[in-house]
């Protein structure tokens, strides 16, 4: 449709919505409704036309006008329709403000849910772009479904800020938030995907350096692994005992390592190898450039 019809279709949406704002000596309320929902009306018609800043003036106007009706979920759906204009716009740090109001009024009255679904949105719009503005909705988004208590839905969030924090390489966090994902996979007895997490918490661990730490983690949950998961872990710990890049190399490469989520794929290939002993000591010597003597050490203790 003709960009400057959809303007003047707004226009008039936008006078009715002031003339239902006005009051006079036969009308002294206000008819906040009415010029909400007009105001909304013109939101759209300027979003088709791509006139971005007015259709962003004209939801504001809805807002306010919820509030005041105090219609605080209507008013959460047009910040969220502020949203998908940022994204329109090209404008997604502007994203975090609105996401974070839109989920405020959801509380309001009384939809957790709701809430933490759109900063769940919100972080699938700004994760590419924005990684940490991403991370901070995932958060957001556990911390207000665990005050309701609904541990399955905490679980996948939980899921989000672990694997976002590997993405940006913010090991230490990453290693606290994969033990809270446990935890709550416990509280659900999903034991299959705790052995998952075994798996993706002791490759973190060997990502900071900690081979000590990944040991104990692989003692204290090597239980819940699957047979695949155990053998492996055994042998890429053996690795880094014993100082072996190339079978510490050949586990990571593992196939159901590398068919893990991205995140922990893409660490996999990452995580440093240990170095061996060196053929010759010379600057710029790598770990591709090591020879080891092979003997075989004892593995007890880590089942």
């Amino acid at each position: 449709m003709n960009a400057s019809k959809k303007i003047a279709e707004a226009e008039e949406l936008v006078r009715q919505a002031e003339k239902s704002l006005k009051t006079s000596l036969l009308k002294w309320v206000p008819d906040y409704d009415s010029a909400a929902d007009e105001y909304s009306k013109a939101a759209t018609a300027y979003r088709i036309a791509k006139s971005f800043d007015k259709s962003k003036d004209c939801l504001l106007k809805a807002i306010e006008s919820y509030k005041n009706n105090k219609s605080w979920f209507h008013a959460a759906k047009c910040y969220e329709q502020i949203i998908l204009l940022a994204k329109d716009a090209d404008k997604l740090a502007e994203v975090e403000e609105y996401a974070n109001k839109a989920c405020s009024l959801y509380q309001q009255h009384g939809s957790p849910e709701a809430a933490a679904t759109a900063l769940d949105k919100a972080a699938k719009l700004t994760e590419n772009k924005h990684p940490d503005m991403a991370l901070r909705f995932y958060q957001h988004a556990l911390e207000v479904i665990m005050i309701e208590d609904s541990v399955r839905q905490a679980t996948e969030y939980a899921s989000k800020v672990s694997r976002i924090l590997v993405k940006l390489q913010r090991y230490d966090e990453a290693t606290n938030a994969l033990k809270k994902e446990i935890g709550l996979n416990q509280q659900t007895e999903s034991y299959g995907q705790i052995g998952r997490l075994v798996v993706a918490l002791v490759m973190v661990q060997l990502a900071r350096g900690d081979s000590v730490e990944a040991e104990k983690t692989f003692r204290e949950w090597g239980s819940c692994c699957e047979p695949e998961e155990v053998s492996t872990l055994q042998a890429l710990l053996q690795a880094f005992d014993d100082e072996d890049p190339e079978l510490a190399a050949r586990m990571l490469a593992s196939p159901f390592i590398r068919h893990m989520d991205v995140e922990y794929a893409i660490l996999s290939k990452n995580i440093p190898l240990p170095k061996g002993l060196q053929v010759e000591k010379k600057p710029g010597d790598n770990a591709g450039n090591v020879t080891h003597d092979a003997e075989e050490e004892d593995e007890g203790g880590l089942c």
